[in-house]
Formats: structure tokens, C-alpha cells, sequence
């Protein structure tokens, strides 16, 4: 244990020098990049070798890569650090903003590796003339590729789901925590990451794009007067949605639901998005509970009843009306949310 300890401990001391270090060079590169024609003779072989905008004389090789490599890496990093900032004040388009930043990355490396060539003396016109043959054959041979990659473009353009969205894929279930150029990063619940080929993205379901349906089902003693518990919750209704400031819509009372072996089940529902969904219904669970319990209404468990019933107060004419009127207007205010599915 102590092993590894200390294995990790020189790991991250040995990453931490070599961060301090590349910073270092690359400060004291741009700075002599910016300061150099002050300090150097025009014609000093290092400052017209490492200034990359100089086309006097003949480089040292050597010291002309280093300069391409830092340049390049370095604008690159800088442009895409920059744009991932700014994506953090919209909502939307952070994967269009992942996509720019995978296209410029490649594209830096492409750049240096042409650079690089020409540096060395390579003819670069040559190698772009033979691009197009190549391109071809590499065309034909990577059409997997290049299909995750026109898949990637036509999620993000088209805007099927977003980086922060809740979807459903073949029975995984996650937030999109990253778009790429071939691949969906989806992360569950459990911290358990999911890597998607963009082209395997078919069956998906964004549970986002909506609000979601949060149920709750409570049970009520048969003994117990429905009407006068549907007079209570007519006036506690707001005071729970107040309660539970997730709910975007509701709670409503949707009536009972089924009437069980021990208990007459009454169903509520609300809507609320879905990353909130399971802790709102774990909410409604408890606000209806303690509703209850205020108003000695109880919630019966199963059990054999072997001495005289319980006496439960009467309904009057007015907890009727408001009663009926109540179960009216949870319809006519619920009516939007489907009954089709089974759960609902």
C-alpha cells in the first residue's frame, strides 16, 4: 500500500514539474519571439530559426521544429481553452463548441506535421498532390469512420440531444457528458461511463427534451372517507407544491388508481425535469405522508383484523361538494398527461 503509494506521490510530482516546465518554455519562447529582434542581431542563426515569420537565411532544423511545435501546440491550446470558456455561458451548443475544439486540435496536428516535413526539406506540394488518391483509399478503407463522423455533425447540427441531457440508450441510462467528432461520452448515475460510436446512436430517447412525469401513490384505510380525504387535498395542494420546488407542473390528483388488498391507492402526479424526477416523487412520498398524518388519515399496511373496526369521522355535506368539485378540476388541470402507459 505504501508502495503505491509513494508511486503516485512521484507520479503527480513528476507531471507537476514537467507542467512547470513546458510553461516555462513556452513563456520564454514567445517572449523572445515578441523581444527577440531587440535582443538578437538579424543575422543570428537561433533568432531566425526559432522565429517562424522569418525567411532569412538557412535555419538550423532543429531548433525550426521546436519553434513549429510550440507555436502550434501552444495557439491550439490557447484557441481551445478559450472557446470551452465561453461555451460555459450558453446552455446550449457546447457540443457544437466539443466539435470545433476536436476539429482545431487535428487540424493543429496536421498543420505542425506539414511544417515539420518542410523543415526537414521535404516537397509538402508533392505530398498534398497525392493526398487525393490517398484520401480515397483511406475513404473506402475507414467508411466506419467517417460514418461516426457524419453522424457526430448531423446530432450536433441537427440538435438531437446536448451535452447536460438525460437520453436512454439500448437500456443505458445517462447524462451526455461529451459530444465528439466519432464518439458520445454517457455517464449513469453510478459514475459508470459509457463510450457510444455516433453512428450506433439510433434507438435513443431524450428524456430531456420534455418535461417528465414524477408518480406518486399513497393508500388510505378502506374504512376511510375518500370524499372527505379529497376535501383535504384541495386545500393542501399548493402548500406541497410550494414545498417541493422542482415540480414544474402540479402535483394533480389523478383518483384512485386501484383498490388493493388493503388499502383504497390513491395516485398523484407532477411534472418536473427529469434529472429532478426521482428525488421529486421521494418528496411528494413525504409531503403526503406528513399531510396525513396531520389530518388522521391513515396509511394501512397489511394486516389481519381481528377485533371490532375503527370508528372514522363522518363526511359532511360541504366536504362533498368540495369533494366533487376538487376531483373535476384535477381532471380538466391533468388532462395533458397521458393515461396510455400502464404507470400513469
Amino acid at each position: 500500500m505504501k508502495k503505491s503509494y509513494d508511486r503516485e506521490r512521484l507520479s503527480k510530482i513528476i507531471g507537476t514539474v514537467i507542467k512547470y516546465v513546458a510553461i516555462v518554455v513556452v513563456a520564454a519562447y514567445f517572449v523572445l519571439l515578441i523581444a527577440g529582434k531587440w535582443i538578437f542581431k538579424a543575422d543570428n542563426v537561433f533568432w531566425y530559426s526559432m522565429n517562424i515569420f522569418s525567411g532569412a537565411g538557412v535555419p538550423n532544423v532543429p531548433v525550426r521544429i521546436a519553434a513549429y511545435v510550440i507555436f502550434c501546440l501552444t495557439i491550439s491550446w490557447v484557441v481551445r481553452f478559450a472557446i470551452k470558456k465561453i461555451a460555459l455561458f450558453f446552455n446550449k451548443g457546447r457540443a457544437i463548441i466539443d466539435i470545433i475544439a476536436s476539429l482545431i486540435k487535428y487540424a493543429a496536428v496536421i498543420v505542425l506535421l506539414f511544417l515539420c516535413l518542410k523543415a526537414l526539406g521535404v516537397d509538402t506540394t508533392a505530398i498534398l498532390a497525392g493526398i487525393g488518391i490517398v484520401g480515397l483509399i483511406v475513404g473506402l478503407a475507414a467508411q466506419p469512420l467517417l460514418t461516426d463522423i457524419i453522424a457526430g455533425l448531423f446530432i450536433v447540427f441537427e440538435h438531437v440531444f446536448e451535452v447536460g441531457d438525460i437520453v436512454v440508450v439500448s437500456g443505458f441510462r445517462g447524462t451526455v457528458k461529451e459530444i465528439g467528432i466519432r464518439t458520445t461520452r454517457i455517464e449513469d448515475a453510478g459514475g459508470n461511463v459509457k463510450i457510444i460510436n455516433n453512428s450506433d446512436l439510433r434507438a435513443l430517447v431524450n428524456m430531456s427534451e420534455q418535461l417528465s412525469i414524477a408518480i406518486c401513490e399513497v393508500g388510505i384505510e378502506y374504512g376511510e372517507s375518500l370524499e372527505r380525504v379529497e376535501a383535504i387535498l384541495k386545500n393542501n395542494m399548493d402548500e406541497i407544491k410550494a414545498a417541493i420546488p422542482d415540480i414544474a407542473e402540479g402535483p394533480y390528483y389523478k383518483g384512485v388508481s386501484e383498490l388493493g388488498g388493503s388499502a383504497v391507492v390513491l395516485k398523484f402526479v407532477a411534472k418536473c425535469k427529469e434529472g429532478a424526477k426521482y428525488q421529486v416523487e421521494r418528496d411528494m412520498n413525504r409531503e403526503f405522508k406528513l399531510l396525513f398524518d396531520r389530518n388522521n388519515i391513515n396509511i394501512p399496511f397489511a394486516q389481519i383484523v381481528v377485533n371490532e373496526p375503527s370508528s372514522f369521522e363522518d363526511v359532511t355535506g360541504k366536504d362533498k361538494k368540495e369533494a366533487n368539485k376538487f376531483v373535476r378540476e384535477q381532471k380538466e388541470l391533468s388532462r395533458s398527461i397521458p393515461d396510455s402507459d400502464r404507470n400513469l
